[in-house]
């Protein structure tokens, strides 16, 4: 158990699957909801979750209370996005806070979390990429450091859906480990 700012963070288990999906499809209906275009309830199911904490990390977020607030998953690699790539960056998918339980600013504490995880293993950046439709998340991650490194106007999604990404980085050398 790691604390930050009040927040506890934890890995998550198998058994955790189903409070990730949920987490996931609360995410996804408050975008709908204002008018985002970016991820679908029911997209991500538990299976989806076991994997990624197979092949990578996932994190949750939660208050001394035990309620969660927050989940980020966090991969080694992300060829479908940045092509291959030598082993220098975390990747950060599925940032997402619970509107209902998150306090502010839970969002910035998670990220930097998956910074500090991913400084952790000797790796110099953190990577992510952001729906090009969705200029407030855009604003956001140049918000918290990270700058434009590219752009990807045809990922093609699982479900066959084409659409564009901007691909962010930030530098974790100047970053304190702890």
């Amino acid at each position: 158990m790691i604390i930050d700012d009040g927040i506890l963070f934890r890995p998550a288990v198998e058994k955790d699957a189903g409070t990730l999906v949920r987490l996931y499809d609360e995410a996804a209906r408050w975008m709908q909801k204002h008018g985002i275009e970016q991820w679908k309830p029911g997209d991500k199911d538990a299976a989806h979750f076991r994997s990624k904490m197979h092949d990578g990390e996932v994190w949750l977020a939660g208050d001394a209370d035990g309620r969660i607030c927050g989940a980020y998953e966090l991969w080694w690699s992300d060829e479908e996005a940045w092509g291959i790539q030598p082993p220098v960056a975390g990747y950060v998918h599925r940032l997402m806070v619970s509107r209902e339980t998150a306090p502010a600013g839970a969002g910035r504490r998670l990220l930097e979390h998956a910074e500090r995880r991913t400084a952790r293993t000797g790796r110099e950046r953190a990577r992510l990429d952001c729906v090009s439709t969705n200029p407030r998340l855009l604003a956001y991650y140049l918000d918290a450091g990270y700058r434009v490194v590219g752009e990807l106007p045809d990922k093609r999604g699982k479900d066959g859906r084409v659409y564009g990404v901007i691909l962010l980085e930030k530098r974790l050398d100047r970053l304190t480990v702890v």
